[in-house]
C-alpha cells in the first residue's frame, strides 16, 4: 500500500479534532457535535485566527488543502470568501459539507489527492492548509501544487510541523531513549509514532528552500499547547517559540510569473 493510501486509511476513521474525548455523547455531525469540535481546536490554538486573518479575505477565491472537520473552512465562508476545498478523506469531505450546512454555507468541495489538485493555474488568491502538507508522501510536490494555482500575487498561509521543537523531543524520549534505542532520530520516530505513518517535521532552513520558488516567504514557529503539556509550568514557560511544533508559514507568488 502507497503511504497515501496509508494516511488516506488512518484519517478516514476519524478527522482530524473529532475525536470521542473531544466531543464526548454529543451525536455525530450535530450542531453541538461541531460546537464541541471548534471549542476545543480554538481553546488549544487560538492563535490560528491570528495567522490567517480570515475576515481580511472577503470576497476572494480561496482553497483549503486539508478540510478535517471543516471549522476552518466555516470561518473562511463566514468571511465572505469564495471557498473552494481539498481533502484526502471521504469523511472529511462529508463532515465538512455538513458543518458548512448548518450555518447555511456552501463550499466546492471535492475529495482528491493534494499532489495533484484538479484545477487550472492561476486560479486562487488564497491557498490554506493548517497541519496537512507534512503527511503527504511527497510535501514538495503538494508546495508546487499551491504555486501553480495561486493566482500571480497570491498568497499561501498555513502550518506545518516543526522538527527541532518539544514535541518531537519528547516523542524521542519515548520511543527513542526510554526504550533503549536513543539513537533514532526525531524524524524516524515521528515518521513512525506521531498520527498518521509518515508523518514528518522540518526545519525552518528546510522550509525556505521548499517554498523556494515563492517570491517571499516567512516561517514563525509557535510553542504550543502539544509542546507544554506534562511539563510543570515552570518549566514550559521557560521554552522560546523556536521550539515551538507549529510553524506558521505565509508565502506569496511572484506578481509576474
Amino acid at each position: 500500500m502507497k503511504l497515501n493510501e496509508k494516511v488516506r486509511s488512518y484519517w478516514e476513521k476519524e478527522p482530524c479534532g473529532t475525536a470521542e474525548e473531544i466531543i464526548g455523547d454529543a451525536k455525530p455531525l450535530s450542531r453541538e457535535w461541531f460546537n464541541r469540535v471548534e471549542k476545543y481546536r480554538y481553546s488549544i490554538e487560538p492563535f490560528i485566527f491570528d495567522v490567517a486573518q480570515f475576515k481580511r479575505h472577503k470576497g476572494k477565491k480561496i482553497l483549503e488543502i486539508g478540510v478535517g472537520a471543516g471549522s476552518d473552512h466555516l470561518q473562511w465562508a463566514k468571511a465572505g470568501a469564495k471557498c473552494y476545498g481539498v481533502d484526502l478523506t471521504d469523511a472529511a469531505i462529508r463532515t465538512t459539507r455538513k458543518h458548512l450546512a448548518l450555518h447555511g454555507l456552501k463550499s466546492n468541495l471535492k475529495r482528491v489527492d493534494a499532489e495533484k489538485l484538479p484545477f487550472k493555474d492561476n486560479t486562487f488568491d488564497i491557498v490554506y492548509s493548517w497541519g496537512v502538507i507534512h503527511h503527504s508522501e511527497k510535501p514538495e510536490v503538494i508546495i508546487a501544487e499551491i504555486r501553480r494555482v495561486l493566482k500571480r500575487g497570491g498568497l499561501f498561509i498555513g502550518m506545518i510541523y516543526g522538527r527541532r521543537s518539544v514535541v518531537a523531543f519528547k516523542y524521542w524520549l519515548k520511543h527513542g531513549l526510554f526504550k533503549g534505542r536513543p539513537w533514532r532520530s526525531f524524524a524516524d520516530v515521528l515518521w513512525n509514532h506521531f498520527e498518521s505513518v509518515g508523518t514528518k517535521a522540518y526545519t525552518v532552513p528546510e522550509l525556505e528552500k521548499m517554498f523556494g520558488d515563492f517570491k517571499e516567504f516567512e516561517a514563525q514557529p509557535i510553542i504550543t499547547w502539544h509542546d507544554v503539556s506534562k511539563w510543570p509550568v515552570w518549566i514550559s514557560r521557560l521554552f522560546p517559540n523556536k521550539w515551538g511544533w507549529f510553524i506558521a508559514l505565509k508565502a506569496s507568488k511572484q506578481s509576474n510569473k
